[in-house]
């Protein structure tokens, strides 16, 4: 039987009784159905995993017995910085969630001239609340004890200042593999867009600030197609897929 996952927002110690915030109580009530004595592992973010039980589960609350900790790593040697493109709800859900299972490290945003969505403060709010919780599930889900950073969104010429190490554009122009590359020693930007894809002028202000147009396959990639096939194939060249 598999053990359920459950994130945490909180420091965690061996030995305490923990009582959960309403959002993942009532996860854990209604969603995981999780009884009293029920085992689940939960984590915080900093790497350790802890063996808990369900003590209490009830409208009044849900509280946790927190058992052993360990550290466990599954994160992979290859940093990943992801530059999405920001796409319409489920799209934008799948590749984030994808991203995640597949190792990304850090995650930001971009608002770009193709944009279909547009975000003032107040939705802005909404979204970045929204993916974090796509985040914290995929990580319950894929065994990751770390979550990867997600950025506030930025506009795609404020980001372009910012990344570093090999920099790399997904963009169906390309003329240049990933095999063809030189391996990165630690550290890899990936900038892939919205549904609408880059104007002339993103892919010319891109290549400007350093990035390699790079060319996966002879096929166009839907939005969330392309994140999932480039983190794969990095992770597989560069990564700890070890293939």
């Amino acid at each position: 039987m598999r053990i359920s996952r459950l994130y945490v927002n909180t420091p965690l110690c061996e030995g305490e009784n923990l009582r959960l915030e309403e959002e993942s109580a009532h996860y854990l009530r209604t969603v995981l159905r999780l009884k009293k004595g029920f085992q689940l592992t939960v984590f915080n973010g900093d790497g350790h995993e802890y063996a808990a039980q369900v003590e209490v589960a009830s409208r009044e609350g849900v509280w946790l017995a927190i058992g052993e900790g360990c550290l466990r790593d599954t994160e992979s040697p290859l940093y990943t910085h992801l530059g999405l493109g920001i796409s319409r709800g489920e799209r934008m859900d799948f590749a984030l969630q994808k991203a995640v299972e597949l190792g990304v490290s850090r995650i930001t945003p971009l608002l770009t001239e193709h944009c279909v969505v547009r975000l003032d403060e107040d939705k802005k709010g909404h979204r970045l609340h929204h993916w974090q919780r796509v985040i914290r599930s995929a990580c319950e889900q894929s065994g990751r004890n770390r979550l990867p950073t997600l950025d506030e969104p930025l506009t795609l010429d404020d980001w372009l200042e910012q990344p570093c190490g090999v920099r790399l554009f997904l963009d169906p122009q390309g003329t240049i593999s990933l095999n063809c590359l030189t391996p990165p020693e630690d550290r890899v930007t990936l900038l892939s867009g919205p549904e609408g894809g880059f104007s002339d002028r993103e892919r010319n202000r891109a290549r400007h600030a350093g990035f390699t147009p790079i060319r996966l396959g002879p096929r166009i990639l839907r939005t969330e197609t392309a994140v999932l096939a480039a983190l794969a194939a990095v992770q597989t060249l560069w990564g700890d897929w070890g293939v």
